[in-house]
């Protein structure tokens, strides 16, 4: 087991640490494994697709399965470059996934949400409900994104806000979990613009939407190493799932009064009344929900799950540039160079009337070349997008999707393809720079948030993630004030935190640390 698998097991070991819970999961696996081995139930998968992962042609399914858990990238790596132009079987415990060639995702993307589902939710974690509407879809992609400068603006406000409570400034050397750091800012932007004040300055708010995904993780990662027909046990033996459930009342109880004072708005304005309030996501979620979107533990568990989609790729980013950065601490005078000069042209962001998100982001190219270069080597989950197949579906080719299979794209392993990217193993932060700066033409191609059937990294087609530019800007946002204001580097002795794998997903070793200060210039 290497490095990356052991720091894993000590992360996931410390919600789940009762010995209770161990005892009765540990007697628990050697009687279902047996099960499954026995009795597992049939996958369904695009016919004839090969399976990837497997030692033996005799070996028992459930250790194919159990391979993945953290040898995922190894199987995917093997079976792309074994099996690109061919659909292809990966085995996760509780469903195999096809993972399909990107020629494919053209076709496909034109396949509507009633065929083709990219709501995942889980009953036992608490999630269905974000795949019984989709209003939270709605709202990114009808208000957010549509008002994004305005919005953009409202997080920046907040940041200037939090920036001073949550941020360190030594003026000597100081160890710092800048992830902490960065989720806790994260959570402040989220909040202002999803729910407003007081909302975003509620610390149990604020302290529940951190912890929120690491709960949601352990649950569905420990539910995933069991077959879908014995989590009807296991769900219960999850200490995880009852904090989530702890999580979701408490939730209910910050939000029901927000619900009730936009009710209270709406009736005065109707009377003829003049209300301030802000503009919140929530309240666009109130004026457009119908009568069952509406109910606040409906409402309040949609709050949830899109605060921790905010924070956990957001914050994922902006964490991982800087380890790239403190790796190659050459490209931090070029990007600073960046920051001031559009300070020195626009003044600070947000000072005047021509220094807003709107016109000072954009001018970010280098730093957005940056971020394009690191979520290529740090992607947040290996296969994606996913989707469920609602009825069976036959493609141009004759290749047929059975209902109820998922399907998946090995969307990493193309972007990292030689075929695609040259010399994929070299970190180029100006590689998009260079494409834009080639032609006229590719001026606003090229860019961070932008999608193509070679870059799925936030998603593609109608259903690519819907609040992946408001992301962006949130990113950069967070960036360009801490690579101007502070250095950065890895504790003596240290070097970038390991990369960890649990099945498909990606993320960070929780306990990587990097030492800061403010910088002596300014």
């Amino acid at each position: 087991m290497g490095d990356s698998e052991k720091g894993l097991l000590a992360y996931l070991r410390q919600p789940i640490t009762s010995l209770g819970y161990v005892r009765i999961v540990g007697a628990l696996l050697g009687g279902l494994w047996l099960s499954l081995l026995l009795f597992g139930r049939r996958q369904l998968k695009v016919a004839g697709a090969p399976i990837c992962g497997h030692r033996w042609w005799w070996e028992p399914k459930f250790i194919t399965q159990s391979r993945f858990t953290f040898g995922a990238r190894g199987i995917i790596t093997a079976g792309y470059q074994k099996f690109k132009h061919r659909p292809f079987v990966v085995r996760r415990f509780d469903v195999d996934i096809t993972v399909l060639p990107n020629k494919y995702l053209s076709e496909l993307r034109l396949v509507p949400p009633t065929q083709l589902s990219a709501n995942l939710g889980h009953k036992w974690t608490h999630t269905t409900i974000m795949t019984e509407s989709n209003l939270h879809f709605r709202v990114i992609q009808n208000k957010l994104t549509a008002e994004l400068p305005k919005y953009l603006d409202i997080a920046k406000e907040e940041l200037d806000y939090g920036w001073n409570i949550e941020v360190p400034h030594s003026q000597e050397w100081q160890e710092v979990d800048i992830q902490q750091v960065i989720r806790m800012l994260v959570a402040r932007l989220s909040a202002k613009v999803f729910m407003g004040y007081p909302a975003c300055r509620n610390m149990e708010w604020l302290k529940l939407s951190v912890d929120f995904s690491v709960d949601m993780f352990t649950a569905a990662f420990t539910l995933r190493m069991f077959p879908p027909w014995t989590h009807p046990v296991i769900a219960h033996l999850i200490p995880a799932r009852y904090r989530i459930k702890r999580s979701l009342k408490i939730a209910e109880r910050i939000i029901r009064p927000l619900m009730n004072t936009h009710q209270a708005a709406v009736q005065k304005r109707a009377a003829g009344e003049r209300v301030e309030e802000d503009d919140t996501l929530l309240n666009w979620m109130m004026d457009h929900g119908d009568e069952r979107e509406n109910e606040p533990k409906n409402m309040s568990t949609r709050q949830v799950i899109l605060t921790l989609a905010s924070i956990h790729t957001t914050s994922m980013a902006v964490a991982n540039i800087l380890f790239d950065l403190c790796a190659r601490p050459e490209w931090f005078p070029i990007l600073r160079e960046e920051v001031s000069q559009i300070t020195d042209e626009l003044g600070p962001i947000g000072s005047g009337p021509n220094s807003g998100a709107k016109d000072w982001l954009p001018r970010l190219e280098k730093l957005d070349s940056f971020l394009v270069e690191s979520q290529r080597l740090n992607p947040p989950v290996l296969l994606g997008p996913q989707r469920v197949a609602l009825e069976s579906l036959t493609l141009k080719d004759g290749t047929h999707i059975p209902a109820g299979s998922r399907i998946a794209w090995a969307g990493h392993h193309h972007l990292n393809d030689p075929s695609v990217t040259a010399t994929p193993e070299l970190f180029d932060p100006m590689r998009s720079y260079r494409k834009r700066h080639s032609s006229p033409d590719n001026m606003n191609k090229h860019l961070a948030g932008q999608t193509s059937t070679d870059n799925v990294t936030f998603g593609y087609g109608k259903l690519a993630c819907p609040g992946r530019a408001f992301s962006v800007g949130e990113i950069k946002l967070i960036l360009a004030r801490l690579i101007h204001q502070f250095e950065f580097k890895f504790p003596d002795g240290k070097s970038r935190p390991l990369t960890m794998y649990a099945d498909e997903n990606v993320f960070a070793d929780p306990n990587g640390r990097v030492m800061m200060r403010i910088r002596q210039q300014v």
